[in-house]
């Protein structure tokens, strides 16, 4: 976390795997629904439209608990280099608010390095829900690259 801008989140993960390969887990919905969210959560539908202008939904089970949705709007995408898009909760937690997400991938020969940028979030609780969130997605992201 960076204190200077507020509840920023600041990832970086290396995956093995080219950048193209990366990218595409990243932004094609079949693939995406494959490791998106925590360890235990499924994606049953997923909308992402990766273009300026276009929208995303994605349908999140937990393993105990109701069904809820993410959605957002692309504010950048340069393939297969950099991807932004805005993040929001459906139904949201009172805490809540819409935040950024924003995605750069380094090429890294066989390998890429993604830096994430996600934030402002309203509370370290839900800095914190975010940080776990990502870290377990990458995980999931990981094996399924491998």
């Amino acid at each position: 976390m960076t204190r200077g801008d507020g509840l920023v989140l600041h990832l970086e993960r290396r995956f093995s795997a080219p950048r193209a390969a990366v990218y595409r887990a990243l932004t094609d919905p079949q693939e995406l629904g494959n490791w998106w969210g925590p360890q235990g959560f499924t994606s049953p539908s997923v909308r992402f439209v990766p273009q300026i202008g276009g929208d995303f939904r994605i349908a999140m089970q937990p393993p105990n608990g109701d069904l809820f949705y993410l959605s957002g709007e692309f504010r950048e995408v340069e393939p297969p280099a950099r991807l932004a898009y805005t993040f929001r909760w459906d139904p949201p937690h009172p805490d809540d608010r819409d935040t950024v997400v924003t995605l750069f991938l380094e090429d890294r020969g066989d390998e890429t390095e993604i830096h994430l940028s996600h934030g402002e979030f309203a509370t370290q609780e839900r800095y914190v829900l975010h940080e776990a969130g990502w870290g377990e997605s990458f995980e999931r992201l990981e094996e399924l690259l491998s």
